[in-house]
């Protein structure tokens, strides 16, 4: 099975010393590009207002500026780890037991728009680049959308978890049969409405429990079976898993 996450504009600083390494990241397939947004992005940088408009960041995020300008030479850490934010915290990366940790290292990956898919393991610095960051020609949804779907692609016939924001959904669609899962929770009233900020939670819950777990789902009713019995409640509709909570 394949998780495929969203990141967060959030980043936690530090990591180790050592530097990027193109090498050392998922899908080498994608590291022309990445090298050339890399290059893009830091140059950018040099220009901190031109970096803040286009990336639409306030003054207290001017420190996102020196981050994008030092991308080759800054530290590294597991991408699980790098990012923050509702979904990264329940997920809980740092408290994971050694064989969750491995299961998702196999099975998880982040869709970043600037290295595009990353394993949970691989080790990336810190960075400030959305879906729809204001870069020069070509756009990052050009620059990724085909290339993101055609790995993606490598995976059909596998069980796909898509919990990415439909907006990353767009930066490389994961091919048919794949499941996109939207959180929603019944009111009062019965009806089922979809959440935003447990919307997060949600996920990063789930995510938790499936490498905790460690089973390796061929199918999504293996999958709806298991949540069941380990207190998610899921289901399918209109071809998207559900999870209400």
């Amino acid at each position: 099975m394949l998780i495929l996450l969203p990141p967060s504009e959030t980043k936690r600083d530090g990591g180790d010393p050592a530097p990027l390494d193109y090498a050392a990241l998922s899908h080498p397939a994608f590291t022309t590009t990445r090298r050339a947004l890399v290059r893009d992005v830091s140059r950018l940088a040099r220009d901190p207002e031109e970096t803040m408009k286009r990336l639409k960041l306030g003054q207290k995020l001017t420190f996102e500026v020196e981050r994008n300008r030092t991308l080759s030479k800054a530290p590294t850490m597991p991408a699980l780890e790098r990012y923050t934010g509702v979904l990264y915290e329940a997920l809980g990366a740092e408290s994971l037991s050694a064989e969750a940790r491995a299961f998702a290292e196999l099975h998880v990956r982040i869709h970043s728009a600037l290295f595009g898919l990353v394993g949970a393991g691989d080790p990336i610095p810190a960075y400030r680049l959305s879906h729809d960051s204001r870069l020069d020609a070509p756009s990052v949804k050009t620059r990724w959308a085909a290339a993101v779907a055609k790995e993606l692609a490598r995976h059909e016939g596998e069980l796909i978890l898509d919990l990415r924001s439909e907006a990353y959904v767009a930066l490389g669609p994961a091919p048919a049969g794949s499941w996109f899962l939207r959180v929603v929770s019944r009111g009062p009233d019965g009806v089922a409405r979809a959440l935003n900020h447990f919307n997060k939670k949600g996920k990063g819950t789930l995510v938790r429990a499936i490498a905790e777990n460690g089973v390796d789902f061929a199918d999504v009713d293996s999958l709806i079976a298991w949540g069941a019995g380990a207190g998610h409640r899921l289901s399918t509709s209109g071809g998207e898993l559900v999870l209400e909570v």
